[in-house]
């Protein structure tokens, strides 16, 4: 079964009975929906929305918190926590059967979702993220950033670079020696304890592949001293929703479209994300294109950039790779063949399909290189 085989996008998606309960509840409510993206996200009349997922039920389950027993992710090499970090929340994967002795790298993790849907939470991140920690052996902290519309960009951003600043916070005090580790949970303790501050990773997914360029621009604007003792050692986006105005070759093949990116997926995530009156111009999704700083005034770290053969933002990812190049950055590009955008994080695909399967563990494969180079 090839990806495109996988669940289909969804359209048409719920029974006439379970759209009639929906309106009427609306109606008595006094609101109507004045937009929505079929399956996934619904906005109404008073600006509230709805993130119900009302997609084919049996992939559901991927876009679901999930919060497993200790026991149960002991089972699957990590251990797992969720814990306040300042103003943010984050999720914290610390790998289980490594060496005491030996430091751990830091990825800080942004998740994808056209900035406007899914959690660090969703099923489809742990059954990724936990085998990334446990194959790197590596501690992965992943961000939960404020969703879109209701929080529009640079809100991801912010909430991204306050992750990296926490993670500064607790190196800074564990070089200190402070002794507040009755303070800390437990598992920002281990953190602490175990991390190598100065090998810290940004790594997102789609849209969370565009937090990892304006987290490392942002970053490289300050000296090394206001980060020290942690250094970003690198940074790996995943399929990065980097997009123009102008349609792109790619985004014209309707093939391409997956269950996690259709061309109305991107077109009105982005409108709902992107500051009012903006357009895919904007630095944030087009950060080779004219309206945003230029690429060769930026201070950044070695770049992974993973490129699916049929994504449908395939070029545009391309394109970002060759400006970054010609601006003198050091930039690796994964070319993945046959599979289409954020298929590692489709679960059913990843265990039925060989192909994705083995996409799957050379993508991990691959960043666990560069992380060992790095």
């Amino acid at each position: 079964m090839a990806i495109a085989d996988a669940p289909s996008p969804p359209v048409a998606t719920t029974s006439p009975a379970v759209d009639e309960k929906r309106t009427v509840q609306a109606v008595e409510q006094g609101k109507h929906v004045v937009d929505e993206v079929s399956g996934w996200l619904r906005v109404y009349s008073d600006g509230s929305v709805d993130r119900t997922w009302t997609g084919p039920p049996q992939v559901e389950f991927l876009a679901t918190p999930y919060f497993p027993s200790p026991s149960d992710a002991a089972a699957d090499g990590i251990s797992l926590h969720d814990l306040a970090a300042g103003d943010l929340s984050v999720r914290v994967y610390l790998p289980m059967g490594v060496d005491e002795r030996r430091s751990l790298p830091v990825l800080l993790h942004f998740h994808g979702g056209g900035f406007c849907i899914s959690s660090a939470s969703w099923y489809m991140y742990y059954q990724f993220y936990a085998r990334l920690a446990r194959t790197v052996g590596a501690a992965v902290v992943s961000v939960y950033t404020r969703p879109a519309p209701e929080h529009r960009l640079p809100a991801a951003v912010d909430d991204c670079y306050a992750g990296l600043l926490w993670l500064r916070d607790l190196a800074r005090s564990a070089v200190a020696g402070d002794d507040d580790h009755q303070e800390l949970h437990p598992a920002a303790a281990a953190l602490q304890g175990r991390a190598d501050f100065s090998r810290v990773f940004l790594v997102g997914d789609s849209s969370g592949g565009n937090l990892v360029h304006e987290v490392a621009a942002r970053a490289g604007r300050e000296e090394d001293g206001f980060w020290a003792p942690l250094r970003v050692a690198g940074g790996v986006p995943i399929h990065p929703g980097f997009v123009r105005s102008a349609r792109s070759r790619s985004e014209m093949d309707r093939s391409l479209d997956t269950p996690f990116l259709t061309l109305d997926m991107l077109d009105k995530f982005l409108a709902f994300s992107l500051p009012v009156g903006a357009t895919k111009d904007h630095p944030i999704t087009c950060p080779m294109g004219a309206a945003a700083p230029p690429l060769d005034g930026l201070r950044m770290p070695p770049m992974l950039v993973a490129v699916a053969e049929k994504d449908l933002i395939r070029d545009t990812n391309m394109e970002y790779c060759e400006a970054m190049r010609a601006a003198g950055k050091e930039v690796e590009v994964l070319l993945e063949p046959r599979v289409g955008h954020s298929f590692y994080l489709n679960k059913i695909a990843v265990d039925l399909d060989p192909d994705v399967g083995e996409q799957t563990a050379a993508l991990i494969d691959a960043i666990k290189d560069f992380i060992d180079r790095h």
